[in-house]
């Protein structure tokens, strides 16, 4: 389990230091997981190992909301003087997201 966790930390490195190195607009993170996609890939398969490994952290991933929901608690009074924008702003982009994702996915069988 360690020796996954390592890989999946060293990817998420790589990375991190191509993204700041690199100026690229994608943040560090996101850059590792696209790496560790392309070696899983070349691969052809997911180390048992690294499969565990991941699975493990899918089954505590709720407790990495713990920390969100105590900023949230933390910051009440910004939260109630900016509610009302924050809430259209949730409304507005959600109900964008759904618009265009239905679109495309309308578009897409037709280009087949």
């Amino acid at each position: 389990m360690i020796d996954a966790l390592l890989g999946i930390l060293l990817c998420q490195l790589v990375g991190e230091v191509a993204s700041r190195g690199l100026s690229l607009p994608v943040p560090g993170p996101v850059v590792g997981m696209l790496l560790l996609f392309t070696i899983l890939r070349w691969r052809g398969q997911v180390p048992d190992q690294l499969r565990a490994t991941a699975q493990t952290i899918l089954d505590h991933l709720p407790l990495l909301f713990v920390p969100a929901g105590v900023g949230v608690i933390v910051h009440l009074p910004l939260l109630n003087r900016e509610g009302l924008p924050l809430l259209a702003t949730i409304v507005v982009s959600t109900m964008i997201t759904l618009l265009v994702t239905g679109f495309t996915m309308r578009i897409l069988p037709k280009r087949k």
